[in-house]
């Protein structure tokens, strides 16, 4: 049995662990798993360590495309992944449903966990840019809990080290412990499409057709999937 090493951005960590046996069964290859945040993995592959199969942000994807980084035609889009707000299990669920709700939840909640920006997680990024262009970051940065991952911001609830926790909701769902309040307001939400891509390499072009056999062979259980951990099918 072959070795796959797959790296994913952490959106698609529940659905990707979740679809693993299956892919193995189907595939004939044994599956390595690196997750990481796109900016991170990014650099990573960039910088020369590159894995059997990518799983980047779709922007970045067709990017590094037009670099001739991968098989041509090998890339595919997944699924799209829905920033959103949790808790801890057990904790009050504060009002989201309007941006004003919203604005109040960040003012009254001690502690709030999300990813840093600095370490290139998507919806950390949008999130400090929301709050710059309120002129609320300052306000709120000294509350801020930031996580290298958006596990690491599923799991600061688990342990109480932040009341609140923004992040894509498919990272709070694999994470025993947590409770989905939802999705961001619709004026401001924030949905963000992922990829996969077979890197070029001297197996590539096996490796492909195997990948593309077993996501054909399995595409309901991956619909199911994607649909489970709060992600959507791509187009």
């Amino acid at each position: 049995m072959a070795k796959l090493r797959v790296m994913s951005a952490g959106a698609m960590e529940g659905p990707v662990h979740a679809l693993t046996p299956e892919f193995e069964r189907a595939s004939g290859h044994q599956v390595e798993l690196i997750f990481n945040t796109v900016g991170a993995l990014r650099t990573r592959f960039v910088g020369g360590d590159s894995p059997d199969v990518i799983i980047l942000s779709s922007q970045v994807i067709e990017a590094l495309e037009k670099e001739s980084r991968f098989v041509p035609g090998s890339s595919a889009q997944l699924g799209k992944a829905t920033c959103g707000v949790a808790v801890r299990d057990g904790m009050l669920m504060p009002n989201i449903s309007t941006v004003e709700n919203f604005r109040k939840m960040l003012n009254f909640a001690g502690s709030i966990a999300c990813n840093d920006p600095a370490h290139g997680g998507s919806s950390g990024i949008y999130l400090a840019d929301l709050l710059k262009r309120w002129g609320i970051y300052d306000q709120i940065k000294p509350k801020m809990v930031l996580c290298k991952t958006g596990r690491e911001c599923a799991l600061s609830l688990v342990e109480g080290r932040a009341e609140i926790g923004i992040t894509f909701t498919s990272e709070f769902i694999p994470v025993e412990g947590t409770r989905v309040v939802g999705p961001l307001p619709k004026e401001i939400e924030y949905v963000n499409g992922y990829a996969a891509a077979i890197p070029a390499g001297a197996d590539a072009a096996a490796k492909d057709r195997a990948l593309k056999a077993a996501m054909a062979k399995d595409q309901r259980e991956a619909v199911r999937m994607l649909e489970a951990y709060g992600a959507r099918r791509g187009q």
